[in-house]
């Protein structure tokens, strides 16, 4: 083929994308509506926290774990997604993960016992470990290339959003309920209106999964190749070359080489590569700082210092909008400074962050509140955390690992740096309401700990990925 030729159909491939806009981007946020709900059902409980340690009479200990036990279905979920659309398909893997959020909502709104509402949030977990999977492979698959980069940071933007709009739809429940989270509303307690809620948009999910097409690559895998061509039509235009893109899908999928948990493995009882290290660490430092604290425990930690629960929740809301803008800002300058830079801008702030956190709860409460300068203090430098974190690590993280491992084991490396996260992620989950009895001050200095030692980790091991193509990450 003459590089003439090649351009001509870049053109037309282009065009019929251009032409097809509206039409891919109703099918990509569509898509990221399990990201939508992957951060609303991941934040949802914070505003449950306090009305079940107090319903169930429960000490820090057990609630930790009830807490964080959804994490355990996370992981199982991110696990086996991935086969599970490859057998039988990425839409039906939706819909099952619809479903799944559904019986999430209804059954967490309406426990019998402790140990059922446990196993709600693990299904719901399971429901969000898809989701965190099967988003970005769709959208990636079914985008046309010019415009991959974009649609592909829906997911992302989508569990911001997710987050944002629990806290909001959480603050005006408990304003119903007159500022008690377990004050009644509609026959129910306002926490688990607060959980049941997550229906509405399960339902959605499930509803615009009817309305979106196969991924082509699924169908081709599948030996509908006239169907793909369906597909690519309706999401690239008739114009493109859509032969050509046929051929190219495939000679791809019989390229690849599929990395197992053996190519990971190196030499020089380090067990693993060093560049899988590297992607581990990553992984462990980005929730090892703390962040979902931020959106788990939130509440909690501001009515321990004394803030009214309205208040509280309010608080939960304006950090999460402040998460958004910094991932706003993140997906501007990702491509414009470098991951590496953002990485160690986003270190610094949450160091200071987090440091001025720790003085601010080191003070003992004045009628059980903060005094009013540590209070303020407290309050900004939260958000203040939040903000670095979501235009550096909460971002830069997935760029590198998408980028950052050769072609030959990037698949396996990427599941094992997941699943570092989501361990990570559980033992900070786990252990914070047990830490913050003991001393919420030292909890903080540990977090800030970790954002400090996070800075020389990203300036001895970590490679700027800006501007190589993937075939030289090797």
């Amino acid at each position: 083929m003459t590089s003439t030729s090649q351009a001509s159909q870049s053109g037309a491939g282009s065009q019929g994308g251009s032409e097809h806009l509206g039409h891919v981007i109703f099918i990509a946020a569509a898509a990221a509506m399990g990201g939508f709900l992957f951060g609303y059902d991941s934040s949802v409980i914070n505003g449950a926290v306090e009305a079940i340690r107090d319903r169930y009479d429960i000490g820090s200990g057990t609630l930790a774990q009830v807490i964080a036990i959804a994490l355990i279905g996370c992981a199982i979920g991110a696990a086996t997604a991935g086969r599970i659309a490859d057998r039988i398909g990425r839409i039906r893997c939706m819909q099952i993960s619809a479903v799944l959020f559904t019986v999430s909502a209804v059954g967490s709104a309406l426990p019998f016992a402790l140990w059922d509402l446990a196993m709600w949030r693990i299904i719901g977990g399971f429901a969000i470990g898809m989701a965190s999977v099967i988003g970005p492979a769709y959208i990636a698959e079914v985008a046309p290339p010019a415009y991959r980069g974009r649609l592909g940071s829906f997911q992302q933007a989508a569990i911001v959003i997710g987050i944002a709009v629990s806290q909001l739809v959480n603050w005006g429940i408990l304003n119903a309920a007159d500022g008690d989270q377990r004050g009644e509303l509609m026959g129910l307690e306002a926490w688990q209106v607060m959980l049941g809620v997550m229906v509405i948009p399960s339902v959605l999910y499930g509803l615009l999964s009817f309305a979106i097409p196969e991924s082509p690559r699924f169908l081709i895998s599948a030996g509908r190749d006239q169907k793909a061509r369906e597909v690519l039509a309706e999401v690239e235009g008739e114009g493109s070359d859509l032969d050509g893109r046929l051929a190219e899908i495939r000679t791809a999928m019989h390229r690849e080489h599929k990395s197992t948990f053996k190519d990971l493995l190196g030499g020089g009882g380090f067990f693993f590569k060093p560049i899988v290290w590297v992607g581990i660490g990553l992984s462990a430092f980005q929730q090892l700082v703390g962040i979902n604290v931020a959106f788990y425990y939130s509440s909690t930690l501001w009515q321990s210092v004394g803030v009214n629960p309205s208040d509280s929740f309010f608080y939960s809301f304006t950090t999460s909008i402040i998460n958004i803008i910094g991932t706003v800002i993140a997906m501007i300058f990702v491509d414009r400074v470098g991951r590496r830079p953002l990485a160690l801008i986003g270190s610094v702030g949450m160091v200071i962050g987090l440091a001025l956190e720790a003085w601010a709860f080191s003070y003992d409460l004045v009628d059980g509140k903060l005094p009013a300068t540590q209070g303020w203090v407290a309050l900004i430098a939260a958000h203040w955390f939040v903000l670095f974190f979501a235009l550096s690590w909460g971002v830069v993280v997935w760029v590198f690992l998408g980028e950052m491992f050769p072609n030959r084991i990037r698949a396996a490396a990427l599941g094992v740096a997941a699943s570092a996260q989501w361990i990570a992620n559980w033992a900070i989950t786990a252990s914070f309401p047990s830490l913050a009895d003991w001393n919420l001050s030292a909890t903080y200095v540990i977090y800030c700990v970790f954002a400090a030692l996070s800075i020389p980790f990203v300036l001895k091991f970590v490679k700027e990925t800006k501007g190589k193509t993937l075939e030289e990450m090797g």
